[in-house]
Parts: C-alpha cells; sequence; structure tokens
C-alpha cells in the first residue's frame, strides 16, 4: 500500500511535513526545543535559550540577561537571584558529566545505539540500524551477488537476527535510493518484519517491482520528498536531495535525543546535473552551522583524487558517438537504474532520429517504472519491441541493453556469445559500454569485449572515452561535506576496510581528532552521546545466502563447503546393496568433476578398496550408517594418496 499523504509516527500514525525553514532558524529551533529527536548539538546549548520562554516574560527586554553579570559585584536582590533559579540545573545537565556505556546523558536521555549490519568492510548489502530506547529505524537494505566463495547462490542479504529480536522497536526502514546495494534485500526483510518503508517515488518504484516478484502484497510504503519530515519514534528524519548516479537519491539527518546525526548516502556533487536539482548544499551547510554530533559518509571513491566528473560529460560524449556513427547500428550497455543516462540516449536517439529498442528484462522494468511516475520522457514511438528490430536498417536502430558488467547471463553477455535471438553483433556494430567495472568484474567485462572484437564490432568503453562518470564523491568532494558539516564525531561507511580507513585518515587530516572517529565492522554496536563515542557489545551478523526460495545463514553453512569442495575437488557415488545382512553384487561407483593421473585399471583398484571395507565390516553387529562412514573413509584415504585430491564422496547403502 502507498500512502499519498505520508504521515508522522506517532502513536502508530504517520505524518509528512515540509520544513521551510533552515536548521539554523531560531524559530523552528524555539518551537522544537528539547523535544526528543531535536537536541542540539553539545557545546551548541545555551541556557539563556532554555528558559527565554518563561524567565524574559516578567521583563520582556533583551537586558534581562546581562543583569546577572552586571549585578555580580554589587550582590542581587532576593528577586533577582529567585528569577535565575529556573536556569541553574539546566546549566549543570549542559556540561554533560560521564555517563557509563548505556548510560544516559541528561536525565531522560538514552544513548543512540548504530547497529553496522552490512556495508561497512564490504562494497554492497549496505543496512545500517539506529537505535535510542525503545525506537529503531534501519537505513537501506542491500544485497550483493555472489563470488567464488558462494558458488551458485543468487543472492547475498544481510544476516537480520538482531532486527527479528527487537522487531517490536522497529519505526520504519529509510533507503537512500533503488541501487541493488541498498534495496535488492528489502523483500527479504519484509517477509520476516512488516515495517514502513520510507523512500522517495523512483526507489519506491523499483522496490515495487522486487515486491510483486516474491509476492508480497500487503507492504506499507510511504513516499518521501527532499525537505520533508518523517517522526519515526524518538526520531527526526529529515530527506535530503543529493546527486548520484540514480535519480530520487537521498542523504538523511537524523535528529536523535543525543544530537543529530547525518548519513550521506552515496553521493557526489555535482551542480550541473542532467536532470533534477543538484545536491542541497544550503542545507547541509545549515546543519552544520547549528551542530552536527555525527557524520556518516559514503567513503567508495576516497582513493580518488579531484572531483567526480559531471553527468553532462557523458552526454557530450554520447553526442559524439552518434554523430560518428551516422551509418552503424549502435549497442548501449550501461546501468538499467540510471534513469539519467537512459533519458540522454533516448534524447539522442530522437535528434538522430533512431528507435530505441531496450534488451534486458531490468532495463524493460525501470524504464517502465521511471516513466510512470514521470522520472524519464520518452516520445511516442521512440522505443519498438526488440525483437522488430530485425527489419529495421542499422543506421535506424539504438539498442540499450543491460550487461554492462559483464553478467553471464545478460543480454549484452548473450550477444557477445552469439546467444541473443534477437540481437546478433556484427562487423556494422558499434557496442557503447557506458559503465566501469565494479571491483571483481574486471574479467567478466573484458571477456564480453573481447568477444564482441572477434565477431567484428567496434567496442567503445571507459579507458577510451569519457562515456561513463561515477555517482560518487572523490577525496575534494569529501573534504567539503566534511567542513559543511562540521560534524563532533564521525563513522566511515560504504566500502572495504582500505576505503573506511583513507576516510577515516582525510577526517583527521581536516583536524577530527582520531579519538573521535570509528572504523566499523559489521556486527559493531556503537554507542553514542553528547560526550563520547565508543564500541558497545555486538551484535549477531553475518549473511544470508539466498538461493532460489531457501535461505542459508552462512556462520552455519554447510551449503557453502559442500559446493566448494564439488567445484574444486569433484564427486564420489558409491552405491551398495545390502539384504539381510549381506552386501549383494559389486558397489556401482559414478564421479563427476575429478581427475585421475593414473592408468585405466583406476576402476578395478577404487571397488577393490571399497570391497576390502565391505569385508572388514560386520553389517550384523552394526548399523548401515557406521557401513557408510567405513566406505567413505577407506575410499577418501585411497584417493588422496594416489592423486592427492579430496572429492566429496556420497555412499549410498540401499536395503532390500
Amino acid at each position: 500500500m502507498i500512502l499519498s499523504t505520508p504521515a508522522l509516527y506517532v502513536n502508530g500514525e504517520y505524518n509528512l511535513e515540509k520544513e521551510n525553514q533552515s536548521p539554523l532558524s531560531q524559530k523552528n529551533r524555539r518551537r522544537s526545543g528539547n523535544s526528543r529527536g531535536n537536541a542540539p548539538r553539545a557545546g551548541a546549548e545555551k541556557p539563556a535559550k532554555r528558559t527565554s520562554d518563561k524567565a524574559a516574560a516578567p521583563r520582556g527586554q533583551k537586558p534581562r540577561a546581562q543583569k546577572p553579570r552586571s549585578q555580580k559585584n554589587r550582590g542581587e536582590d532576593k528577586q533577582r537571584a529567585a528569577d535565575l533559579k529556573p536556569a541553574q540545573p539546566r546549566e549543570k545537565r549542559a556540561k554533560a558529566p560521564k555517563q557509563p556505556r548505556e548510560g544516559n546523558v541528561q536525565a531522560g536521555k538514552k544513548a543512540v545505539k548504530i547497529v553496522f549490519l552490512g556495508g561497512v568492510g564490504e562494497i554492497g548489502k549496505n543496512m545500517t540500524a539506529i537505535e535510542c530506547g525503545d525506537d529503531i529505524i534501519i537505513i537501506d537494505a542491500g544485497a550483493i551477488f555472489p563470488t567464488e566463495e558462494t558458488p551458485g547462490f543468487d543472492l547475498i542479504v544481510p544476516d537480520i537476527t538482531y532486527l527479528i529480536e527487537n522487531r517490536k522497536k522497529i519505526r520504519g526502514l529509510l533507503l537512500t535510493h533503488g541501487h541493488e546495494d541498498h534495496i535488492g534485500g528489502v523483500p527479504y526483510l519484509l517477509k520476516e518484519l512488516k515495517v514502513p518503508v520510507i523512500g522517495t517515488k523512483l526507489t519506491l518504484a523499483l522496490v515495487d517491482n522486487k515486491l510483486r516478484e516474491h509476492r508480497i502484497n500487503d507492504a506499507k510504503e510511504i513516499t518521501v520528498s527532499p525537505g520533508q519530515i518523517v517522526q519515526l519514534g524518538c526520531f527526526k528524519v529529515r530527506a535530503v536531495n543529493v546527486n548520484h548516479s540514480i535519480a530520487g537519491s537521498l542523504a538523511f539527518a537524523i535528529q536523535t535525543p543525543q544530537g543529530v546525526i547525518f548519513h550521506s548516502g552515496d553521493y557526489k556533487i555535482d551542480l550541473t546535473p542532467v536532470a533534477g536539482e543538484p545536491i542541497d548544499l544550503k542545507t547541509i551547510s545549515d546543519f552544520g552551522a547549528s551542530g552536527v554530533l555525527l557524520y556518516m559518509g559514503e567513503s567508495t571513491n576516497i582513493e580518488r583524487a579531484g572531483f567526480t566528473m559531471s553527468e553532462t560529460v557523458v552526454g557530450t560524449t554520447l553526442d559524439r558517438l552518434f554523430g560518428e556513427n551516422l551509418k552503424r547500428r549502435l549497442i548501449v550497455a550501461t546501468f538499467a537504474s540510471n534513469v539519467h543516462r537512459l533519458q540522454q540516449i533516448i534524447d539522442l536517439a530522437v535528434k538522430y532520429k533512431r528507435k530505441v529498442a531496450l534488451s534486458g528484462r531490468s532495463m524493460l522494468n525501470v524504464v517502465e517504472a521511471a516513466e510512470k511516475i514521470g522520472e524519464i520522457n520518452v516520445p511516442d514511438g521512440a522505443i519498438v519491441d526488440v525483437s522488430k528490430i530485425k527489419n529495421m536498417r542499422d543506421s535506424e536502430i539504438v539498442v540499450v541493453s543491460t550487461g554492462s558488467q559483464g553478467e553471464p547471463m545478460s543480454a549484452l553477455s548473450r550477444m557477445s556469445n552469439g546467444e541473443n535471438q534477437f540481437v546478433t553483433v556484427g562487423e556494422n556494430d558499434t557496442v557503447i559500454i557506458s559503465a566501469s567495472p565494479i571491483p571483481g568484474n574486471e574479467k567478466l567485462v573484458y571477456r564480453v569485449i573481447n568477444n564482441l572484437y572477434k565477431l567484428g564490432a567496434e567496442v567503445v568503453y571507459e579507458s577510451l572515452q569519457n562515456i561513463h562518470v561515477s555517482g560518487h564523491a572523490c577525496r575534494e568532494e569529501h573534504k567539503i561535506m566534511h567542513h559543511l558539516l562540521k560534524p563532533k564525531f564521525f563513522i566511515p561507511v560504504h566500502g572495504e576496510y582500505r576505503h573506511l580507513k583513507k576516510h577515516a585518515q582525510l577526517a583527521e587530516e581536516l583536524g577530527m581528532p582520531s579519538g573521535r572517529i570509528i572504523i566499523p565492522d559489521i556486527g559493531n554496536r556503537v554507542l553514542l552521546t553528547t560526550n563520547g563515542m565508543k564500541l558497545g557489545e555486538s551484535v549477531p551478523s553475518g549473511s544470508r545466502l539466498i538461493d532460489g526460495e531457501g535461505i542459508e545463514e552462512e556462520k552455519a553453512s554447510t551449503v557453502i563447503e559442500d559446493r566448494r569442495q564439488l567445484s574444486e575437488e569433484g564427486l564420489f557415488i558409491v552405491s551398495v546393496t545390502v539384504s539381510g545382512g549381506v552386501v549383494l553384487g559389486e558397489p556401482a561407483i559414478n564421479s563427476r568433476g575429478f581427475v585421475f593421473d593414473f592408468h585405466r585399471d583406476y576402476d578395478r583398484e577404487i571397488r577393490s578398496v571399497i570391497n576390502r571395507a565391505i569385508d572388514g565390516y560386520d553389517l550384523s553387529l552394526g548399523t548401515v550408517d557406521e557401513l557408510k562412514r567405513t566406505i567413505k573413509r577407506s575410499l577418501a584415504n585411497y584417493l588422496y594418496k594416489k592423486t592427492k585430491q579430496s572429492p566429496m564422496i556420497v555412499p549410498v547403502v540401499v536395503e532390500l
């Protein structure tokens, strides 16, 4: 269910408001006062403001705050002393005495806990929980694709054991944007936790596609736009516009009982975006001026110097390539989620009188979803079905395809292997790969490029042209963000350990004391107050492995080890028939994926080893399971001695 008028969370209800004033606004700060979720940064609180509403009223004049100082050496009358008494306890609390590990900084104010369930020490499956008292909010629920270490699985998502144990506290899931590493785990989370999902129109439209695939029809979705505020328990969250390689990207300014936490999401500073508004540096600066307790900043491109190029650079390069290939067929592979780039390609196709054919399920889904909510403009007749392009001239068509990362089953990979039923690559094709390889995908991408060249196509990719720009900030942009926010504490997120370390070092170079920085790991729980930040007890964490409809806990999984052994060493299946405690006939032996390094008599030798194991075991005194273990142990010892290999051995005993 999508709520067209989303709302603040109060006693189970939601409401949204547009914050028309900056966070620095005096009126706004007085209105919010010391309410839950809007505590000012330590050191920024002034006792005069806290008592002005009551203490100033009798006098009604500005000099009231000055008088105690002017009469210090002349004595104070009783009335003046009485007037000043209410301010004294608040001044004392503002000094924030030292707290225990999970104690309160001030009466009634509990420490904020930040729980890292994914996205730190790795690229992908981003998920962070922020907890205070009886309230928890979740930021992102991402996924990553399997690696060589997790063969045969479809997807990997965070372990949400901690969230399941605290399900009654969860107030909502905030999504920064619609990339797979931030929304890929949403369906699996919603199967176990019924929580509202909060994001922009495009983000939720992409989530809807996933929920339909998983037949989840009862999800509550709340649409937010930049500048809107949602109250989730004690957390007051403002959505802040940022630029990224997908439309509808947000940062979140989260007002907690301890102070403001600013979570950057994925961002770059693009002052000339293809569509939409530039990153909202004014609001970010205002939050910095009013006080940011903790900054959680993404770190993906921290190793790159300078600034990330604007998306408009790609449009200029694409325009030139369209002009240089007027008589050739164009095939453009890019991320399906990069709606702004898709818009540029569609606009250029119209300019050069070409039709657009979409190839790949995710490409079709994204364009459909983006067009439905107005994020992309497709002129009538601009798109044709890819099945009809064989009857069109090469100069009349541009194919927009998935597969920019060399995914084996993607549309572009099938084209490069000659297996795509609608697109056959040839010498009159120019293939433009408008993406850079994600770390770990380099081999797959270059394999596709090599195959395309072998088919006679011309291939344009990032190392040859400015055909792709990143959606992540480089070092100079990170410096700007730190200077604008001026946080008291800092935690780098979204990156492998080297990225987090480099970002922490950058913060130190900018003047942040090392004692105010924590480099987190998955499972860490950070305790945050106005006075300090430190690691608390860790929480259950890790990965869940998705294979079809099945879910496997990585730490407890025997499936991973079995699959690794199968992929590396092969398989032996030994079948034995038993009747009345007697083995009948010869054992049947089947092997798969096993390489023998001795002569053809291996079959006779293996049978001999198995028969000796059976003959040496008295089945009338033992059990079938013990016989299986005996066969497995004898064959494993023989194979390792002969071949130095340890295949998986599966004994099968059939009782008649």
